[in-house]
């Protein structure tokens, strides 16, 4: 990723509006949310909501479906990887010390089991 497209993608998600509609659309996965959904979940008026998905798109964040009179945005996980790759080429590259772990992705908690399903029966 170039350092302007990389510019234009953090500028898309530079506002408090956008990110929240773009961590909306993470786990919403391929199918993406129609706009609808995105306005009522975040109680924006319509206008508002096409105006920061018209900025999202022109980020390089977001995809854009029609199916009927609906629109359905959906993230574009190739453009954030590449942000996230790009934010992160550098990572440790002046410190062979061990700074891996400091790099790494998260690694996901996992699930506690409930009590009840842990006991085993009598």
């Amino acid at each position: 990723m170039e350092t302007k497209t990389a510019l234009t993608a953090l500028t898309g998600l530079a506002h408090a509006t956008r990110l929240a509609i773009f961590r909306l659309l993470v786990p919403a996965g391929a199918p993406g949310l129609a706009a609808g959904q995105l306005g009522e979940a975040l109680r924006l008026p319509p206008a508002t909501l096409s105006f920061h998905l018209k900025e999202l798109r022109h980020a390089g964040l977001l995809t854009q479906r029609r199916a009927g009179r609906t629109l359905y945005y959906a993230a574009d996980y190739t453009a954030m990887n590449a942000l996230l790759a790009y934010l992160t080429e550098n990572c440790c590259q002046a410190d062979a010390g061990g700074c891996e772990a400091v790099c790494a992705p998260p690694v996901p908690a996992r699930k506690r089991r409930s009590s009840s399903a842990t006991r085993r029966p009598l």
